[in-house]
């Protein structure tokens, strides 16, 4: 066997994980910066100049949950790819408003959208869950031992938020996304990850009670320690620096310039971060996908939202770079190569 045949066979036997296929769902309900301005002490220029946010959708419905957000989304999914769902292996469901504390909210989904061969759990990193969630269904196809893995990324983080509150009010949507991994035999899908995580930010971003240190009591509930808080200008300071060095990072560990990235996908939090993780990149802005205005912060359905969004664009063998930042605290960015050209 000649040089060149070993480096084919090598390359066809190297399996790689690719994504396949997205969706996506948002609620109907638009909640604009117009809304809110009745609501809190604020007003839409203050928002949009310091977070680029002009709406975020909400689901209003008191009798649904996460899980009906995860549903629709991976239902986009499965008919857009005309998937069947008894051919899905496993499915994480990436969220940090999980139906209840218990039972999983990721098992729920998967017997609701038929499939039925597939195990599933819940993975929780706050704002970097979605990501985190592409490392772990990217190693579970890097294996060998499943085919199909979806990920689901999903929020109802109205259900957390104080709307008395200016400070995360303001931020926060609903909204839900979901990809499909699979194995790839060309070099493409994911080919690079850094991961990191912090502990100094527990008292900076979180929910305080309801958990085991805090349960839930008629204290916990007149004190109001059941909604999302959070110190923004640490919070912020971090995410700028963390965001930004782990995309920098990444490129330098790949040997990769600027003009090799096509497609930055950065969690959508704040656009003043996200324009920050660009310049330290030293990308164009139209290499910047963003969507910020649209949906606010949804947590663990930015990354995949984006990608729903701006499908249209991506090209088989586009270098794209993923980057995220979250509670705890947590933060990573993951290099890819697009798999497919949208039909």
């Amino acid at each position: 066997m000649g040089s060149f045949d070993k480096k084919y066979s090598n390359t066809m036997n190297t399996i790689t994980a690719a994504i396949t296929a997205v969706g996506a769902y948002v609620p109907d309900f638009v909640l604009s910066n117009k809304v809110l301005e009745t609501m809190v002490d604020t007003n839409d220029e203050w928002i949009t100049t310091r977070t680029g946010i002009k709406e975020r959708r909400i689901l209003k419905d008191k009798d649904k949950g996460t899980s009906f957000l995860a549903i629709k989304a991976a239902q986009d999914l499965l008919a857009k790819g005309n998937i069947d769902p008894l051919d899905i292996d496993l499915i994480i469901m990436a969220t940090a408003t999980p139906d209840m504390p218990v039972a999983s909210t990721g098992v729920y989904v998967a017997t609701e959208i038929g499939a039925t061969n597939a195990f599933a759990y819940d993975l929780q990193a706050a704002c970097s869950s979605f990501l985190y969630g592409m490392s772990t269904a990217a190693a579970y196809i890097q294996s060998g031992r499943y085919k199909k893995v979806l990920l689901i990324g999903a929020d109802k983080m109205s259900s957390i938020v104080d709307y008395t509150d200016r400070s995360t009010c303001i931020i926060f949507g609903d909204g839900a996304g979901a990809v499909l991994f699979e194995p790839n035999y060309e070099g493409l899908g994911l080919q690079d990850e850094y991961l990191r995580s912090d502990g100094v930010g527990r008292d900076f971003l979180k929910i305080d009670a309801g958990g085991s240190l805090h349960p839930a009591s008629l204290e916990t509930i007149k004190e109001n320690r059941h909604n999302i808080v959070q110190d923004g200008k640490t919070v912020f300071k971090y995410a700028v620096t963390n965001m930004a060095d782990a995309s920098e990072l990444i490129l330098k560990r790949n040997n990769l310039t600027n003009e090799d990235v096509d497609w930055l996908v950065p969690h959508q939090a704040n656009k003043r971060i996200i324009d920050a993780t660009a310049s330290r990149m030293n990308l164009e802005e139209s290499k910047v996908l963003m969507n910020i205005e649209k949906y606010g912060n949804t947590t663990s359905a930015t990354l995949p939202l984006v990608l729903n969004d701006f499908e249209h664009l991506l090209k088989k063998g586009d270098t794209v770079v993923f980057a995220a930042f979250g509670g705890g605290f947590t933060w990573g960015s993951i290099y890819l190569k697009w798999a497919y050209d949208k039909k």
